[in-house]
């Protein structure tokens, strides 16, 4: 007689909870069961679901949906650090953002979260030397999100982009885990020189709506800048930093900036 073994069903609490919370929302609104059936209810996995969503909204003429939808579907299947990323990104949201009570949402409508995933797949293809379509991407990001983000840029996990509007990253920036960022933010360079000119943030920090961190330069862990700073040198740990130009004016308040959210300043 052949043996039976139990089969153990894998455990997916984000996944498992956006889709539960997607059927509550079809159940509470009729008239988005086509858009959140097509995005979440239809896919068995949350990667299949963001290839959909990534395929969805940066397709046009020049890059069919079917064509970036099997790009994306390859390039979670190649690298799970993609999967851990995402599930990080959508818990950041959820626990930063007080407009945010849903995993669902950023899915659905948050720009900063879909704009993310499109530069982690970006990355992921500039890594494999794939830089031509990796820059297709950048520039169906910019078009579609109003976010530009360069495929070599280096970001982490945990990331939180508030609103999200106006943000530039170049390329040799480096972006630690749980950063939070608010709408124009720019991490830039300072002149036309080519070598690495653009800032390291370190885990943690928070930098307000508007900041421009510009240069080669460090900011250090769980630091704070605040909104419409320009930071032209580096930025001690722990600190908070203010003004055009940036200078430290108090500590950063807590032990992580960036999960706590608070932007007044501390003298």
């Amino acid at each position: 007689m052949a043996e039976k073994r139990a089969t153990v069903t894998k455990i997916e609490p984000v996944w498992d909870r956006i889709t539960a919370e997607a059927r509550q929302a079809v159940s509470d609104e009729p008239l988005l069961g086509g858009l959140i059936h097509a995005c979440v209810l239809h896919h068995r996995t949350l990667e299949k679901a963001l290839s959909y969503r990534f395929a969805a909204k940066l397709s046009s003429n020049e890059m069919s949906m079917v064509l970036l939808r099997e790009i994306a579907d390859e390039a979670y299947s190649e690298n799970p650090d993609l999967s851990d990323a995402a599930r990080a990104d959508i818990t950041a949201v959820l626990d930063r953002d007080p407009a945010c009570n849903r995993m669902l949402q950023p899915v659905l409508y948050f720009k900063g979260f879909q704009a993310m995933q499109a530069y982690r797949l970006g990355h992921h293809l500039w890594m494999q030397g794939r830089k031509d379509l990796a820059y297709f991407i950048q520039m169906r990001c910019s078009e579609v999100y109003g976010i530009d983000i360069h495929p070599g840029a280096r970001i982490g996990r945990g990331i939180m982009i508030d609103h999200a509007h106006s943000i530039v990253i170049g390329e040799t920036a480096v972006v630690g885990d749980n950063v939070s960022m608010l709408h124009s933010v720019t991490l830039g360079g300072t002149g036309k020189e080519h070598e690495d000119r653009h800032p390291k943030i370190g885990d943690g920090v928070l930098i307000g709506a508007g900041a421009k961190v510009l240069g080669n330069i460090k900011v250090g862990t769980c630091s704070r800048i605040a909104a419409g700073s320009v930071v032209l040198e580096e930025v001690p740990s722990n600190k908070t930093v203010a003004g055009v130009p940036a200078r430290i004016v108090g500590e950063a308040g807590c032990d992580c900036p960036s999960i706590n959210m608070d932007q007044t300043l501390i003298q």
